[in-house]
Order: structure tokens, then C-alpha cells, then sequence
């Protein structure tokens, strides 16, 4: 059980879509703001969960004209989350931001992060601690996982709502939140990357 806590650990501590999503709301709109969408990533996060678990996940993802559409959405809607970070209290030429996402963007969001699936994967398929009775092993690990996974979040919530509160410069907030959507954008394309 240890090795899958250290996994977990450190599989969550790595910047993913979740990760700077959350950190990119809490610099542009502030700790309370982001709880909501938190809260829709937790809950994605469960089903996401259960579609890997249950195996839906790996038989949707064996048809290629299937996986091609729902990576061509999921790079869709993370490139319009970075927009969205990089669009909030800014003045260019797109309509600034002018509210946070919230729950059901959290939710969507857990359904095409690629690191949602890998992670999965790799924690559900490996680490077997409980060969005897893996209907316990599994709530164990989706139990672990969460304690794990909410503090961490709340730390890059927190980050970045530190960030956003800093009352910097108008352009200093703007580097900050494109940078963050930056940061979304590498991981969205290395994930493309590695996946074609």
C-alpha cells in the first residue's frame, strides 16, 4: 500500500489540465471562486474513476475512429479553458472572462483529461494490495486517492488565488494567467503528442 500512496503522490503533484486549470482560476478569480469548479473536478474524478475501473474506458478507447473524435473534443475543450485563464481580467481583443468556471466545467473537464485516464489506469491496473479481495482493494484506493488528491488541489488553489491577490500590475496579472494557460497548452499537446 505504501508504493501506491507514493505513486499517487507523486502522480498528482505533476502539473495536469486539473491541476493548472484550478491554479489559473485562483489567480484570476480569486481561493472561493475555485471551490466550485473543485468541487465538479472531485466529482468528475469519481467517474472517471468508475469508466476506468469498470473497463468502458479502455473499450471506448479501442475503437480509433471513436478515440480520434474524443481527442479531437478534449483538446477542444482544454484549449477553451486556457482561453478562458488567459482571457480573465485582460484587455485584449476577445471578450475578457468575466466569471469563474465553475462545477459543471470541473465535471467536463475530468472527462476528457488525458492524465485522468493514465492515472487511473496506471493506479487501478498496478499496485494490487489486496489480490484477495479487490472489490476493497478498489474503495481503499479511490479513498487514499482522494485524501491525497484534495489537499493537493486546495495548495494550487491556494497558489494561485495568492498569485491573483498579490494586487499586481495589470500586465504582471495577465503574464501570470497566459502563462498559466501556456502551461495548460504544453501539457494539452504533449498529451496530443504522445498519443498520435
Amino acid at each position: 500500500m505504501i508504493e501506491f500512496v507514493i505513486a499517487v503522490i507523486f502522480l498528482l503533484i505533476t502539473p495536469g489540465p486539473g491541476v493548472l486549470t484550478t491554479a489559473g482560476i485562483g489567480a484570476a478569480f480569486g481561493y472561493r471562486a475555485g471551490l466550485g469548479f473543485l468541487g465538479g473536478l472531485m466529482f468528475g474524478g469519481f467517474i472517471n474513476m468508475m469508466i476506468v475501473v469498470s473497463g468502458l474506458a479502455a473499450l471506448v478507447l479501442a475503437i480509433p475512429s471513436l478515440r480520434i473524435i474524443l481527442l479531437l473534443g478534449s483538446v477542444s475543450y482544454l484549449v477553451y479553458l486556457a482561453w478562458r485563464i488567459a482571457s480573465a481580467g485582460s484587455n485584449i481583443s476577445f471578450k475578457p472572462a468575466s466569471k469563474p468556471l465553475g462545477f459543471m466545467n470541473g465535471m467536463m473537464l475530468q472527462f476528457i483529461n488525458p492524465k485522468a485516464y493514465v492515472v487511473g489506469t496506471t493506479l487501478f491496473s498496478g499496485f494490487a494490495f489486496m489480490p484477495e479481495n479487490p472489490f476493497w482493494e478498489v474503495v481503499l484506493k479511490i479513498l487514499i486517492f482522494n485524501i491525497i488528491w484534495l489537499p493537493i488541489h486546495l495548495i494550487w488553489l491556494q497558489a494561485g488565488a495568492k498569485m491573483g491577490s498579490m494586487n499586481l500590475a495589470e500586465t504582471t496579472q495577465r503574464r501570470i494567467n497566459v502563462g498559466m494557460a501556456l502551461a495548460l497548452l504544453i501539457v494539452v499537446f504533449t498529451a496530443l503528442w504522445a498519443s498520435i
